[in-house]
């Protein structure tokens, strides 16, 4: 791939297109072309769909020629392959939707293609979004585009490792408990997950409904505004979308930043935070605050609690949205059984991978009787205390910061066979989840091994402004969006 576009961002793309000084369909070729030198290194994509992308590539062209164009037209994505595209096999990194087409698109989907951008291919993750590593998929690990030894993050690890790789400018991951933050984090791009509601679900594979929400993650701060400003808007066929009035995101990109009050999480004392992700955050906050930016430092007293609340919710929401795959109407199914309730229990022991038995047996039981006031509600009573610390946080504050992961990536296979260590590395982001808040991930730094490490900022709902003033201003002060990997 030319080393012109490698790494330019969706918003240098569109300029170049409406200046006629390249064309859709010249992007879309060179994106497909790099993707497919890099597969067997990163392997980002579970299929690239590449007569679709040049079609789209064609048709955003005339649209081009026309002078009616926006910002995202003509402009190659990837998504993750968790979100129905009409069509096109959806697998969710998993064996059991095996020949699955869905016969719509999803709304953020179907947003894109209006707004005229065009879908690469479909872009590897966690088996339903089950991970943090991105080594649950069916179709193998997703290699770190900094070090291909190390792991990208997950559940949207594949989504993450292409914008890195420069295998495609932007992309669309889901975030459950921090799956868009975590991988952004690992890879160093941005990443960004909207408000509960703020994005429409329609077409997006439930994993934990009430947490789900889908995002995007990009070169650099704008291009999230960018993308947000297309994906977001009341959807009437998700009945959690939030009929709230869509503001135009960039405006809040002016890079000042003085006027802004962030509160620190107190970290003094929390194991398991590596130092150099204390280094480069704490130099964050003082670039901040440096800038103008009024930092006080503050205490979240439930976020200790958080993780194990949320590895019940998301499991019970898990083995009841997953009951659904049985082999009776689309996907996998076992033959040659004696009878049907063999076929469920074959089709199931064959379709799905050691972290999703996993989680639907610790959420099948949980919700069971005689556990469920023991698990499930005590596990959604102290969702709802983290919310109230967060609503008391930011009744004198406009966001809250942490380091997104407590560590940086760390290498293939090292945390497969400690399930507790791997959840671990949601610490941070699974509060925002919990409370329905949006976050975004930026890059803040690196490791003495050279892989990046991310910031975190958290704000009140449907305040996604607030997060991308604070994030497109500490952007604009630092170098770390200009740094790609080798690859």
């Amino acid at each position: 791939m030319s080393e012109a576009f490698t790494y330019r961002t969706i918003s240098e793309l569109s300029s170049l297109l409406h200046k006629k000084e390249t064309s859709s369909t010249e992007l879309t070729e060179l994106y497909l072309s790099r993707a497919e030198a890099l597969a067997e290194k990163t392997n980002s994509y579970i299929k690239l769909t590449r007569a679709e992308a040049l079609k789209a590539a064609a048709a955003a062209d005339k649209t081009l020629k026309a002078g009616e164009a926006g910002p995202l037209c003509g402009v190659p994505l990837g998504v993750k392959d968790i979100i129905c595209q009409d069509g096109v096999e959806i697998t969710c990194g998993s064996k059991i939707l095996k020949g699955y087409v869905p016969p719509y698109d999803a709304t953020a989907v179907a947003k894109l293609k209006q707004a005229g951008a065009v879908i690469l291919g479909r872009l590897n993750m966690d088996e339903f979004a089950m991970g943090s590593s991105t080594e649950n998929s069916a179709f193998g690990p997703v290699h770190n585009p900094w070090d291909l030894e190390y792991v990208p993050g997950g559940s949207s690890g594949g989504s993450a490792a292409a914008v890195a790789a420069g295998e495609a400018p932007a992309a669309l991951g889901s975030d459950t408990g921090g799956s868009i933050r975590q991988p952004a984090a690992f890879c160093g791009v941005v990443g960004l997950k909207p408000t509960y509601g703020r994005v429409s679900r329609y077409g997006l594979v439930a994993f934990a409904s009430s947490l789900d929400q889908i995002g995007p993650l990009t070169q650099d701060v704008r291009d999230a505004a960018l993308l947000l400003n297309c994906l977001a808007g009341h959807d009437r066929r998700d009945a959690t979308s939030l009929a709230e009035k869509v503001p135009d995101f960039t405006a809040a990109l002016t890079g000042e930043l003085k006027g802004l009050r962030a509160g620190v999480l107190k970290l003094d004392g929390l194991s398991g935070v590596d130092p150099e992700v204390l280094v480069s955050f704490r130099q964050a906050v003082e670039l901040l605050a440096g800038a103008g930016v009024e930092i006080k430092e503050i205490e979240l007293p439930h976020l200790d609690y958080g993780l194990a609340a949320y590895y019940i919710i998301a499991p019970s929401e898990a083995s009841s949205n997953l009951a659904r795959y049985d082999g009776v109407q689309y996907g996998l199914r076992c033959q040659d059984t004696p009878d049907v309730v063999a076929m469920y229990k074959g089709t199931r022991g064959e379709g799905f991978g050691d972290e999703v038995k996993r989680r639907i047996m610790l959420g099948t039981y949980a919700l069971s009787s005689g556990y469920y006031d023991a698990y499930y509600l005590s596990a959604l009573k102290v969702r709802r205390l983290l919310k109230n610390d967060f609503d008391q946080v930011f009744s004198g504050l406009d966001v809250v910061l942490t380091p997104t992961t407590p560590t940086a990536a760390f290498k293939l296979g090292e945390k497969t066979q400690d399930p507790i260590g791997m959840y671990l590395a949601d610490y941070f982001t699974v509060g925002a989840n919990l409370a329905g808040l949006p976050g975004i991930s930026v890059p803040c730094g690196f490791s003495k091994a050279g892989l990046p490490i991310g910031m975190q900022a958290v704000a009140p709902a449907l305040r996604e402004d607030l997060l991308f003033k604070l994030a497109y201003g500490y952007e604009q002060r630092t170098e770390w969006k200009d740094k790609h990997p080798s690859i």
